[in-house]
């Protein structure tokens, strides 16, 4: 019997040399953050062992304070969930930085921000509705919606508009008119998202304006009052506007009788003329195109027309005849004779015009 128990005492002090207890005691209390899963160990680092064990003293640190964090949560309490002890975590007391900056807010659309102000709260509306027509349920936008007013074949004129006026073009330019304001909501939204200028009427926004853009945006904005800008008040130092557009120059109702006398009896003479007014500018221009285009038009049909070159027979006889034509030749003027004047260019040049033909002519 006092073997057993021997046996079952030894057995008993291998397993504690062998698996380490739970309890661990520090000299200083470790900050434990269980939201985090965070232990943090305030207490000195021993460099001798450090030095000598390295490895073995970090594992066991390790190992020390990740025992502290788990007696930790199992002091938190506990629920099952689908047959699995599950501990609540409280919030973590210690802020981590995070890895990536935190996303920006998106910006609020214009209609987002009105709701806001005014306090109008967003209600969640269902797909389909009833549709009395047909006693059904169907889709509240889009293909084979609920209570199309585009399927009607009737429309009620209403008493304080035009009798004659056409209701049915009128409810489909109303409709292009939403989708067109829509649609540009939704571009100021977006421009306005990406901190660029709102486009206006008239005049496209830019980066760095001009002065010549800050006049015109200048003046149209005077001119889009009521009075076209008539009583509308300068500024101090404003100088006038110059160039702001096209005017149509009108004489006055009563001018120069004999001007306007002349002027109406040229255009009489020209109505009852029977020659035609020209424009030799627009002729010639006319008659330079139909060349060009017969030109191009040939050498479309005949590609080789315009690489093929004169014969050697006819340039050479074009030459003899040239020489033929030139009085005197190519004969040199000999010593003494009398055909100094009529040799070559360089001859005649070197002989001179004289009748005696002196060296000089001779030698050339």
């Amino acid at each position: 019997m006092a073997d057993v128990v021997e046996n079952v005492l030894k057995e008993a002090a291998e397993k504690e040399a062998k698996y380490k207890t739970t309890e661990v005691h520090k000299d200083i209390d470790v900050d434990v953050d269980l939201g985090n899963l965070l232990t943090s160990d305030p207490n000195p680092i021993d460099s001798r062992t450090l030095r000598s064990k390295k490895e073995e003293y970090l594992r066991d640190l390790a190992r020390d304070n990740t025992q502290i964090l788990i007696n930790k949560i199992w002091q938190l309490p506990t629920e099952r969930t689908e047959h699995i002890v599950v501990a609540q975590l409280p919030d973590p007391k210690t802020l981590i930085p995070r890895e990536k900056p935190v996303p920006k807010a998106k910006p609020l659309t214009k209609w987002e921000k009105y709701a806001k102000t005014k306090g109008i709260q967003k209600k969640k509306k269902h797909r389909m509705i009833w549709d009395e027509q047909s006693k059904s349920y169907k889709p509240r936008y889009g293909y084979k919606r609920a209570n199309d007013d585009t399927k009607q074949w009737m429309h009620v004129v209403p008493q304080d508009t035009d009798p004659l006026e056409d209701q049915f073009a009128k409810r489909t330019a109303a409709k292009k008119e939403r989708v067109a304001k829509n649609e540009l909501q939704r571009l100021r939204n977006i421009a306005r998202s990406q901190h660029k200028r709102v486009p206006g009427v008239g005049l496209t926004p830019t980066e760095a304006p001009n002065k010549e853009h800050l006049s015109k945006a200048l003046a149209a904005a005077k001119t889009s009052t009521a009075s076209i800008g008539k009583f509308t008040e300068s500024l101090p130092k404003e100088k006038p506007q110059k160039n702001t557009g096209k005017k149509r120059k009108f004489e006055a109702n009563h001018g120069d009788v004999k001007k306007e006398m002349t002027r109406q009896l040229d255009i009489l003479n020209d109505l009852h003329s029977n020659r035609p007014i020209i424009d030799k500018a627009k002729a010639a221009n006319m008659q330079q195109r139909e060349w060009e285009s017969a030109r191009t038009k040939r050498r479309r049909e005949d590609p080789d027309l315009h690489k093929k070159k004169p014969t050697g027979k006819r340039s050479n006889q074009g030459k003899k005849g040239n020489l033929r034509n030139f009085k005197g030749g190519f004969k040199k003027s000999g010593k003494g004779s009398s055909g100094g004047g009529a040799s070559f260019k360089k001859g005649a040049k070197a002989g001179g015009g004289g009748g005696g033909g002196g060296k000089g002519g001779g030698k050339k």
